[in-house]
């Protein structure tokens, strides 16, 4: 009898790699469609984050903390200012309204060195829904990626 040492031999070594093989291809559109699934869920919450805080603004502007101008339409004059914050001239003393943290970037901006607010495409209060212009107030923002998402729907429109 002979005695057979312990270990895989190298038909079953090739087809445990063609296994593998069959299962990685199988995978790899899997991965880059989380991946772009992360990166639209990021868009979302950016989106979401911004509008909320430039509606806070206008409440605020609406509610008397600042000064009423007559060619002012009420929303804060750029993505910066919400960030930076507003003086609330109903304080007695010196305080500040604040609308965000920090701003979010575009994740599907291409230039990861860009500063945040020159990721988005700013509409102003006079400029048309289906023509977004940049004015002297930022009523919306909307992505400057080109494309579109999982939901058929262009990055710029959401």
């Amino acid at each position: 009898m002979k005695r057979q040492s312990p270990g895989f031999t190298l038909i079953e070594m090739a087809v445990v790699v063609a296994i593998v093989g069959i299962l990685a291809v199988g995978v790899a559109p899997l991965a880059s469609h989380v991946q772009q699934r992360a990166k639209e869920h990021a868009l979302r919450q950016a989106l979401r984050d911004i509008r909320t805080a430039i509606d806070r603004y206008r409440k605020e502007y609406d509610a008397g903390a600042l000064p009423r101008q007559a060619d002012l339409s009420g929303y804060p004059p750029s993505l910066e200012v919400l960030t930076e914050g507003i003086l609330d001239i109903r304080s007695p003393t010196p305080k500040k309204i604040y609308f965000l943290r920090r701003l979010p970037r575009d994740p599907f901006f291409p230039d990861a060195r860009a500063p945040a607010a020159a990721t988005w495409g700013l509409r102003s209060y006079a400029s048309p829904a289906d023509d977004p212009q940049p004015g002297k107030d930022v009523f919306d923002v909307y992505s400057l990626a080109t494309g579109s998402g999982l939901n058929g729907v262009p990055y710029r429109d959401w």
